[in-house]
């Protein structure tokens, strides 16, 4: 394996659909080389995942600390949730799993609290000041409290009861793709769900993540609530460089 390069650090995210993993220099935020992504396995075990973990960053070749996100609540490193997993994850210690299968230091957290940590450094400044909600729009919704840049961890504001229904299961991107809907409609979904977290929260933004964020010019006119929202200057590379970000400082949520 390569040597690891001052400044360089190794992030992975795991997600619902795929586990994408790359090699990022701290120093700008930016990928070194290209990302690899792998789908994610249709019966996501913990096990089948960490083999995957372990296959990306044996193919690109690093040999640093790794930081490894999953769309679940991770504390003192502890499963705690999974929903958009194998509920076989609930209740797993990270550290022994990804053990088996990793030769080098790894810490595991939240994809959310990962990408919304790159935001602060690396993206737009209102990331840094103030209340800021920092949301990702994927196969769920996953979140990120932010005060003045500092991270209150473990949020999980998709599965918040709006109406009837968990807000995920209404405004997430996978819920635009499976039921067809035009940005239009999708956009008024979404603005129902930002405006309950407007009403209980009071941020002074929302920061907006994940795949669909790349297309904001084609939905950001049509978000309708008092507090200024804003998308992640990231894009779907945040959960990678947070991951990388945190295995650099040994954060553990």
């Amino acid at each position: 394996m390569t040597s690891t390069k001052t400044g360089h650090s190794f992030g992975i995210d795991i997600g619902g659909s795929g586990i994408k993993g790359a090699e990022v220099d701290l120093n700008t935020g930016e990928f070194v080389g290209e990302r690899l992504k792998i789908a994610t396995p249709k019966q996501s075990t913990p096990e089948a995942v960490a083999k995957i973990v372990a296959q990306i960053v044996a193919e690109k070749e690093w040999s640093g600390p790794v930081g490894i996100t999953l769309p679940s609540v991770v504390k003192e490193q502890k499963v705690l949730t999974a929903a958009n997993i194998d509920k076989s994850w609930i209740g797993v210690d990270a550290q022994e799993l990804f053990a088996q299968y990793l030769d080098q230091p790894f810490v595991v957290l939240n994809d959310a609290d990962a990408a919304g940590l790159a935001e602060v450094a690396f993206g737009d400044e209102v990331a840094r000041t103030g209340s800021v909600i920092f949301l990702t729009l994927g196969t769920g919704i996953g979140s990120a409290f932010l005060l003045d840049g500092q991270l209150f961890p473990n949020t999980e504001l998709g599965h918040m009861m709006v109406g009837d229904a968990e807000a995920e299961h209404q405004a997430s991107s996978a819920v635009k793709e499976r039921e067809g809907l035009k940005y239009k409609q999708w956009v008024k979904r979404l603005n129902k769900v930002l405006a309950e977290y407007e009403k209980l929260f009071n941020p002074h933004a929302f920061i907006i993540g994940g795949g669909i964020s790349r297309k904001w010019d084609k939905w950001g006119e049509l978000v309708g609530i008092d507090t200024p929202v804003a998308p992640a200057q990231l894009r779907n590379r945040a959960g990678i460089v947070g991951a990388a970000m945190a295995a650099q400082q040994n954060l553990r949520p």
